[in-house]
């Protein structure tokens, strides 16, 4: 199975009864990024702290 279907479907199984669609579509779309960082840094697409602080002073110019 998939990596992120089967992540989705074990946090699916552990959420509490009644929760909302909302709740699920959070936690799956948490997970979806999960996965992604975790590919990205095995594949060495990664940014230094001084990139990503570069890059976060630039978004309020």
């Amino acid at each position: 199975m998939d990596l992120l279907k089967e992540a989705t479907v074990e946090t699916i199984k552990r959420l509490p009864d009644g929760c909302s669609a909302e709740d699920i579509m959070y936690k799956i779309n948490f997970i979806a990024q999960v996965i992604e960082g975790l590919k990205d840094a095995e594949e060495g697409e990664v940014l230094s702290t001084e990139e990503l602080l570069t890059r976060v002073e630039q978004w309020g110019k």
